[in-house]
């Protein structure tokens, strides 16, 4: 399936946000990001640089601020996906069917376009290893770390356990198809600081 084709099946899905995440869609592409799909999310890039997603669950709807620690956050709406772990992505949700506050969403938008052509960027940190048996990453994890700065803080920000659960996860497949979809599927509860046992409704 191509991107464009993941984007539409998106986009056409089904929910009780389906007019809402459309409708965000609409306000993001007012805006000078490029529109493809990354970890099953819309994703929104400037110079292949990732500055903000999509996303919607049952419970609600919204969008993730890549680096959005940098945020003025004028109406005070960011969150933090987990305090005191998660660095730099902040979340902006929304859990109502109504009018959005276009102009405000607008405003963050393009606030997080210009942190990223400024540079803004929370650097990711060394791997600290700790006990007698070291982190091996398997290379589809390793490379998807070097190449996504918030991906790769949002794992270093993870305890050791739920590193090594994710190493193993993504080691233990054997065919190189089924080692890149479990790839897809534990990023965004990487960067929603959650442990690989979410993708089997733990935390």
């Amino acid at each position: 399936m191509t991107k464009q084709q993941q984007l539409d099946q998106f986009f056409s899905k089904e929910s009780a946000w389906k007019d809402s995440i459309n409708h965000l869609r609409h306000l993001a592409l007012s805006t000078e990001v490029e529109e493809t799909y990354k970890w099953q999310f819309p994703t929104y890039t400037l110079n292949g640089k990732n500055v903000f997603a999509l996303a919607q669950f049952k419970d609600w709807y919204g969008i993730w601020f890549f680096q959005g620690v940098f945020l003025s956050d004028p109406r005070g709406v960011l969150t933090n996906a987990q305090e005191g772990k998660t660095k730099a992505m902040r979340h902006w949700k929304f859990d109502e069917v109504g009018k959005l506050p276009d102009k405000d969403i607008i405003f963050y938008m393009e606030e997080a376009i210009q942190n990223q052509r400024d540079g803004k960027v929370v650097p990711p940190t060394k791997k600290v290893t700790t006990g007698h048996k070291p982190l091996i990453l398997p290379e589809y994890l390793e490379k998807a770390l070097k190449k996504d700065s918030s991906l790769s803080a949002a794992f270093d920000s993870l305890s050791q356990a739920k590193k090594r659960g994710y190493a193993d996860y993504i080691a233990s497949a054997k065919q190189e198809s089924t080692k890149r979809k479990r790839l897809e599927k534990i990023v965004p509860h990487i960067l929603a600081g959650k442990s690989v046992a979410a993708i089997y409704g733990g935390k």
